[in-house]
């Protein structure tokens, strides 16, 4: 029964993130219809990134500017669904870690929703907004590229490196 009940719990989850999926595209498309597609960007990606800033006040209390390897080792101890949810690569060493992301939730809906091209690489900044608001929030050294055509499969890579060195 514990089986049964962890890997419902897991499907929910997978359920929950692709329907934040479905309302970033939703509140995207509305957006742009009433504002343009560059004002609605970039309204999106400052309230994602304001969230991911909070989020970083709890999850990383403790951390500076110098601890980017113990930030990077933070974030993937608390990765949904022990990791399965974005799995990903991870290159280290003394004062960096780097993450390219293998498989992303929100990017599966929203290809399985028939987007790509532009408007796919576009929904895929925002999301990316989170991180840059979660991890520049600490003061490290923050790179991120999101997935745009001709970037091939998975999603975004992330590198993180201290801040001094």
């Amino acid at each position: 029964m514990k089986g049964d009940r962890a890997e419902v719990l897991s499907r929910e989850l997978d359920a929950a993130f692709r329907n934040r999926a479905d309302l970033y595209r939703l509140f995207y498309d509305e957006l742009a219809a009433t504002l343009g597609p560059d004002e609605a960007e970039a309204l999106m990606i400052r309230v994602i990134e304001r969230r991911g800033r909070e989020v970083a006040e709890a999850a990383f209390r403790g951390f500076g500017p110098n601890d980017a390897r113990a930030i990077g080792e933070a974030f993937l101890a608390a990765s949904p669904d022990g990791g399965r949810m974005y799995p990903t690569d991870v290159e280290r060493d003394e004062r960096h870690i780097a993450f390219r992301v293998r498989r992303c939730p929100l990017k599966d809906a929203w290809v399985e929703a028939g987007i790509d091209g532009e408007r796919l690489a576009t929904l895929c900044r925002i999301a990316g907004a989170f991180d840059r608001g979660l991890f520049e929030a600490t003061g490290v050294r923050f790179e991120n590229v999101t997935w745009t055509p001709g970037h091939g499969p998975g999603c975004c890579h992330i590198r993180l490196g201290d801040r001094e060195g």
